[in-house]
């Protein structure tokens, strides 16, 4: 039978077809859509109190460093990239190449909650707090995205480990961290396009 196959294969031109399959494991899928959907609840109420107060969500949304926001997109989607190169490397059996690539993503997500942090503290210093509507949601919706890019952190930091645990080292693994990850770029984005952008 396994003769049968392999013939046919050959005759076929040796070529084998792709396996196609959904990235990561079922489980990482209910948390990731669990996440989508209550950030998605987040986005809806920010649009119906914006609606009620759209001057008001205006003059507040002046106070944020657009600079900044548009600095922390171009550094997660370039993490983004680093994280779908990881996962050719891990697939091509590049265990090396994928660490080095996954660490690279891991400087972004560092380097996006320094800048993260040093907004939120400039922000509070000129007396931007939670005290209005703005940026009490500016504030709820940023620091649990930050949440999540820390736990983004520590899932990569686990795909490094067994990356580098030849007996551990499994594709599926770094393709859970790319899906989590991959969730993490696109809220921000979204984030980024309702508070920073949308006038």
């Amino acid at each position: 039978m396994t003769d049968q196959r392999t013939r046919r294969r050959v005759e076929a031109g040796g070529r084998r077809r792709p396996s196609t399959h959904l990235p990561g494991d079922g489980h990482m899928w209910f948390m990731v859509l669990g996440d989508l959907f209550i950030f998605g609840c987040y986005f809806v109420a920010y649009m119906v109190f914006r609606a009620k107060a759209p001057a008001e969500f205006l003059a507040d949304q002046q106070h944020l460093n657009i600079t900044l926001g548009v600095v922390n997109t171009i550094v997660l989607i370039t993490s983004s990239w680093l994280i779908v190169e990881s996962v050719h490397a891990a697939r091509a059996g590049n265990r090396g190449g994928a660490i080095g690539l996954v660490r690279g993503v891991m400087f972004c997500g560092v380097l996006f909650a320094v800048i993260k942090v040093y907004e939120w503290a400039a922000e509070i210093q000129a007396g931007y707090t939670n005290s209005s509507t703005f940026f009490s949601f500016y504030y709820v919706l940023t620091g649990v995205h930050l949440f999540h890019v820390a736990l983004g952190l520590i899932i990569l930091g686990v795909v490094i480990r067994d990356l580098r645990n030849p007996r551990r080292a499994r594709v599926s693994m770094v393709e859970q961290g790319a899906t989590y990850w991959h969730m993490v770029d696109l809220l921000w984005v979204v984030i980024f396009a309702l508070l920073y952008v949308m006038r």
